[in-house]
């Protein structure tokens, strides 16, 4: 049962046990009470009375836990969403041990577990960092940027990146240097990359084969590929993603947190995701 799937369950169990109480028990708690209270006197009045009237554990527990269930239920659905950044494939973008933030509305809002589509909101953009469900295996989150919108012809060749027939502007910036050494990696070369507008890094491997494909973009899909161009699984490899599997836009590093690397880079803490 995956996370969401979980908080649904748990928001419907806390509140149907605090519904239930409402409408069935805690009146005849009260109608106890009034007994006792009819029955007997003073100070012995006043305790059985309290203890008639008195929630079972299983029920304040629910009206305790519901309330909080509900909130992060509602926030991680149609607010935002922290995930953690497992792999290289977005170097230099986002770095192993990144912990961001993705806009939950930014494409529209959805239902949690259903994913139905409830209100338009916008549509991801070329050059959007965006979370998705992988085509392949929905249960998994991948992590790349959009490239390519419906209608458009997508072409990898020489490791140059074409839309719709024009090459899209990049400037070497020189070789990368190790987030880890500061020390340049082998083979490893750094271009700023401008895709409508949007300015970003993304890393050549002059040592490994480029992968070309050339690919029309069906309606309703997206073309994406990670920034680590050359270490990277995505649609040159497996296809487009289907806009229902979009989970939101990366926006924000709230964290970053890598045993490999020391721990806790205050440097990355607080970047914003373009």
């Amino acid at each position: 049962m995956d996370f969401p799937t979980l908080m649904v369950a748990a928001a419907a169990l806390t509140g149907g046990i605090w519904l239930l109480d409402a409408w069935l028990w805690a009146p005849k708690r009260r109608l106890a009470a009034s007994r006792v209270q009819a029955t007997a006197e003073g100070q012995v009045s006043e305790e059985l009375v309290r203890q008639a009237l008195k929630e079972p554990v299983l029920v304040e527990y629910a009206k305790s836990f519901f309330p909080i269930i509900l909130a992060v239920l509602v926030l991680r659905s149609f607010v935002v969403e922290p995930f953690r950044i497992p792999s290289g494939s977005m170097l230099p973008t986002l770095h192993v041990g990144d912990f961001i933030l993705v806009n939950k509305f930014t494409y529209g809002l959805r239902l949690p577990v259903a994913n139905t589509k409830i209100l338009e909101l916008g549509e991801p953009q070329r050059g959007d960092v965006v979370v998705f469900r992988f085509p392949k295996d929905p249960k998994v989150d991948y992590i790349k940027r959009v490239v390519g919108l419906p209608g458009d012809t997508v072409r990898y060749v020489d490791k140059t990146l074409y839309i719709n027939g024009e090459a899209v502007p990049v400037k070497p910036e020189g070789s990368y240097l190790s987030p880890i050494t500061g020390m340049p990696v082998p083979g490893m070369q750094l271009y700023l990359e401008d895709l409508d507008g949007v300015r970003h890094h993304i890393l050549i491997d002059a040592g490994r084969p480029g992968i070309d494909t050339e690919m029309r973009v069906p309606a309703g899909h997206y073309f994406v590929m990670g920034d680590n161009r050359d270490n990277s699984n995505d649609s040159r490899f497996w296809g487009t993603v289907p806009e229902e599997n979009l989970v939101g836009k990366a926006f924000f590093i709230w964290m970053h947190f890598n045993l490999d690397q020391g721990g806790i880079d205050w440097n990355r803490i607080g970047k914003s995701i373009h």
